[in-house]
Formats: structure tokens, sequence, C-alpha cells
């Protein structure tokens, strides 16, 4: 994996491990691992904290707090 490409945490709170994989590889490293170790379980994803800096970015993007959108 290049050093410029952007990886994305991911984390198990199960297995109390933590990893980063390439952006592109996220959903297969997620379902490979839960497969492996959870019998398919949704257990390990994304960081939760990532997941929060990600959805505060699109509110504020879509401007979806704007008052003057509310009606």
């Amino acid at each position: 994996m290049p050093d410029d490409e952007p990886t994305v945490p991911i984390v198990c709170p199960s297995c109390e491990t933590s990893s980063r994989v390439s952006i592109d590889d996220v959903a297969d490293a997620i379902d490979a691992h839960n497969d492996r170790h959870h019998d398919g379980d949704a257990v390990a994803d994304v960081d939760p904290a990532l997941k929060d800096q990600l959805a505060d970015l699109v509110v504020d993007d879509l401007g979806l707090l704007d008052e003057e959108g509310s009606n």
C-alpha cells in the first residue's frame, strides 16, 4: 500500500484489536474479519469516532442544520 493512499481505522471491540486498511479495502476487510472471528455478525467496523466526524462534515456540507431551509 503506497504511503500516500488514504487508510481507514477499523476497530473490533470484541477482539480488542484495531488496524488501518486502504479505503478501497474497508468493506472486504471488515467482512473478512467478521466472517472469520464472529460468524458473520457485524462486530468489527469503521472506528466510531471517524463515523461521527464524517457525519458532522456531511451535515455541515449539506446545511442540514440551517434554520433557513427548515419549514
